[in-house]
């Protein structure tokens, strides 16, 4: 499973530098945070690094959106209005718009717009169809992904899943980028009903023979390669590891205005403020944190030099960076064998950062809102539900998802 960078505020050159030590790497590019000129100036930074690859997210979950930068774009539509928009023009000029901006830009397919789902509804399928077809007559050879985006009770509706997996699987896209909105606007989700039914439409998606990418996605998401997901997104905020639909609002408060600093102790799925490094340091439990040579790009090593945490300067850009580098290796773990060893080794991640945290946890190390403890059995459980729904044919058709 591949990571894919998810463009978000202040992540230029978190991109350039990244993709230039992976040798290479894909970028989500963001019109939210981009206006044309960057959006262009970065993809050609992209493209002129070695294996570095570019896609667009259209962003067009909220159709009514306000953010100023957003709706500078070319391709957004002037006045949005959800029954004439769909019979005339207006739908083919955004499509033709996201097509040609894509064709100049050099990504690796088109990623059409998608509008938030509450609920899947005919109408609601009707228009993406739309935007599929109308882009199929537009893109030439170009793969299409089409955008599923949920909102959190859509995403826990089980009947609503269903008739949306098949709904979609006959509308033959390359691919699917999928996005869903978090429960109670969670950080790491609590609820294994919304995890489960993610997993079952990546799963049912991979086994039409489409690409999925998983956008707005954390660690939590690395259990998506059990699904068999081709690549999850994530950044450097809070706002691009999960998904906020009122992020495209002008009224939205960004999380750089709350700046904190915080640690990613990969081996833990966990993260922690420097203070509670501090208590670490002073247990003499520091060590258990440093995260392990196949996950560590050297951007943490000042925290594990034997003082205490806090009196060394751990910067926003080594934590942002640092998260992102663990992350991608997590996600390009080797290549499991088949379905059970790809479930078996997350089992295995779960108990082995079950232990750490109740050792961390008895000690006073805690992760406020980002420590994994009450996320480890949501993941079991929704693995359980998914190798009850999919886990046969998973089984037999591992090696040929491709």
């Amino acid at each position: 499973m591949e990571l894919h960078l998810q463009f978000g505020f202040g992540m230029m050159e978190h991109c350039r530098h990244l993709l230039t030590g992976w040798g290479g790497g894909t970028v989500v590019l963001s019109p939210r945070d981009l206006n044309d000129k960057q959006l262009r100036s970065l993809a050609a930074d992209v493209a002129g690094i070695e294996g570095g690859k570019i896609l667009l997210d259209p962003q067009f979950y909220v159709p009514h959106a306000d953010h100023d930068r957003l709706c500078s774009h070319g391709f957004w539509p002037a006045d949005f209005a959800s029954g004439s928009f769909f019979q005339g023009p207006e739908m083919q000029s955004l499509v033709r718009q996201i097509v040609d901006l894509n064709r100049d830009l050099g990504t690796e397919a088109v990623i059409l717009p998608g509008m938030l789902a509450n609920p899947v509804d005919d109408l609601w399928l009707a228009h993406h169809r739309s935007f599929l077809t109308t882009a199929r007559d537009m893109a030439g050879d170009t793969k299409v992904y089409a955008t599923l985006a949920l909102g959190a009770d859509t995403a826990r509706d089980r009947e609503q899943v269903t008739t949306l997996l098949e709904a979609v699987t006959r509308w033959n896209a390359d691919g699917y980028y999928i996005v869903c909105e978090h429960p109670n606007g969670e950080y790491l989700v609590r609820d294994p009903i919304w995890l489960a039914h993610v997993l079952d439409l990546t799963a049912g998606l991979r086994l039409a023979g489409a690409q999925v990418i998983l956008g707005y996605c954390n660690h939590q998401m690395l259990v998506a390669r059990v699904a068999g997901a081709n690549a999850i997104c994530s950044g450097t905020w809070m706002n691009v590891r999960s998904f906020p639909p009122e992020k495209f609002s002008k009224d939205y408060e960004e999380e750089i205005r709350r700046r904190a600093t915080w640690y990613y102790c990969p081996q833990a799925l966990s993260e922690y403020k420097t203070p509670f490094l501090d208590v670490a340091y002073e247990q003499e439990l520091l060590h258990l944190m440093k995260p392990p040579a196949e996950l560590d790009g050297c951007y943490v090593d000042q925290l594990f030099s034997g003082v205490q945490p806090s009196s060394v300067r751990f910067a926003e850009q080594a934590a942002f960076r640092h998260y992102l580098h663990a992350l991608r290796s997590q996600a390009h773990a080797p290549e499991a064998g088949g379905y059970d060893q790809a479930r078996e080794e997350h089992n295995q991640t779960l108990t082995d950062a079950e232990h750490l945290l109740g050792t961390l946890g008895s000690n006073g190390v805690l992760g406020a809102n980002r420590d994994f403890t009450d996320s480890l059995d949501v993941n079991r459980a929704a693995l359980a539900l998914l190798d009850k729904q999919r886990g046969p044919v998973l089984r037999r058709r591992w090696t040929s998802l491709g």
